[in-house]
């Protein structure tokens, strides 16, 4: 028998034009939508009324590490919890990013995790034994040691416990034939997409982000041998002239990017080539606030100082550019994982449009996931991902953060709004 529910929205976003719609209906039967509407299709179904507010599809974050539980202990969870715990902390993830209207998330590689817990939760959120957030996932990300993706870095002053722990990431060496068998093993375990560390960072305590981590030889291996294998690569990279290398290579997409120029930003433009970039992590240096930048680890802090013009400077190039962005936050060092919602406050105050933010957070990052056969749009015959809010999405820079209600494959979900919203 069908499950009918007719959805009455105040304001309807469908993601297909920069315009909300006003008065709209939408009708959903099982987990499809069936129909849209400027009236009532049926008498015959559960009715919602959402005719206070703004209505979406279901939110896509495009750059999560779900694999921790608080960002204030991070570098502590890496060694001292089991990869059991590691697991159970990205299906938490996963739960409270459903509850904060985000219906599909995309992990981009392990932070604490050495193995494939990931791909376990992803499966079984699927399968319908837990509820949470679609996920896709790259389970490890491709490095060389003492990059930005080595974790031992922390303890290089002892080598021998150094190299022990470099040993515990299979996906951590050199070489195009280390990277061809680790590309092929990722594909093989159940990652959707490889993603590589190409550049170093500003969460590391050995490396700059402008600091080259990936031979070009071995950089051609991974993105070869993805694209052989039917998957596709992205990269940790601010530095412009590793950008621009590969954009040359054929790379589908890239991370960050912050440190961009004009030059790298219209080579991103005429490719079409994809970019998360990330912003709120950076925005005590772009938004200089030498308070908030003390509540960073030391190093974290000492880099956004040093490199506070530039990003600066990336920021405008990119806000200003044709770049075909996608949303995506990589909370590791200000704000919880499943907190979404506050890279739309970081976009709005760096004054980009609000559709344009709402347009990445949706069709554009289901695009990247590779779901938009089935989400990130309103349209009949899609996934019923339908996501709400009662504050101002055109005026306001938290209301992704106040999700008023969430519904995923047809089903309503209790919300939950974020802890930090004062803040």
């Amino acid at each position: 028998m069908s499950e009918r529910k007719l959805i009455r929205c105040g304001k309807l976003y469908t993601g297909l034009q920069d315009a909300f719609l006003n008065d709209m209906y939408i009708l959903v039967e099982n987990d499809r939508i069936a129909a849209i509407a400027d009236r009532p299709m049926t008498e015959d179904a559960q009715f919602i009324d959402l005719s206070d507010a703004q209505v979406t599809p279901g939110m896509i974050d495009a750059h999560m590490h779900m694999d921790y539980f608080d960002w204030r202990k991070i570098r502590e969870e890496v060694y001292t919890t089991s990869e059991e715990m590691k697991t159970l902390a990205v299906l938490r993830c996963a739960e409270k990013a459903l509850r904060r209207g985000f219906t599909s998330v995309r992990h981009m590689g392990a932070i604490n995790a050495h193995g494939y817990g990931v791909i376990d939760v992803k499966r079984a959120i699927d399968s319908g034994h837990f509820r949470g957030a679609r996920i896709k996932a790259a389970a490890l990300s491709l490095c060389s040691p003492g990059s930005h993706g080595d974790a031992s870095q922390s303890y290089a002053q002892n080598p021998e416990v150094a190299s022990l722990l470099q040993k515990l990431k299979p996906v951590l060496g050199s070489g195009k034939d280390f990277f061809t068998d680790a590309v092929r093993r990722e594909v093989k375990y159940g990652s959707d997409f490889i993603k590589i560390m190409a550049t170093g960072g500003f969460f590391t305590p050995n490396d700059t982000p402008l600091q080259k981590q990936l031979n070009d030889e071995e950089l051609k291996a991974i993105i070869d041998t993805a694209h052989e294998l039917g998957t596709t690569v992205t990269a940790h990279v601010y530095a412009p002239a590793m950008m621009q290398t590969m954009l040359e290579m054929g790379i589908d997409g890239m991370e960050h990017g912050s440190l961009m120029d004009e030059e790298t930003a219209r080579m991103f433009e005429s490719s079409g080539t994809y970019l998360v970039p990330t912003f709120c992590p950076y925005d005590e240096a772009v938004h200089y606030d030498p308070e908030k930048l003390k509540d960073k680890q030391p190093e974290f802090r000492a880099k956004l100082e040093l490199y506070k013009d530039r990003l600066i400077e990336g920021r405008k190039v990119i806000c200003g550019s044709r770049i075909r962005l996608g949303y995506g936050t990589d909370f590791v060092a200000n704000h919880q994982n499943y907190d979404s919602g506050w890279e739309y406050d970081a976009w709005m105050r760096s004054g980009m449009e609000p559709f344009r933010i709402l347009k990445a957070a949706t069709k554009t990052n289901a695009e990247i996931l590779g779901i938009d056969s089935f989400t990130g749009t309103i349209e009949a015959g899609k996934k019923a991902d339908i996501s709400a809010w009662k504050r101002d999405l055109l005026t306001d820079p938290k209301a992704l953060l106040d999700c008023a209600f969430v519904m995923k494959d047809g089903e309503v979900f209790e919300t939950e709004i974020s802890e930090d919203i004062n803040n």
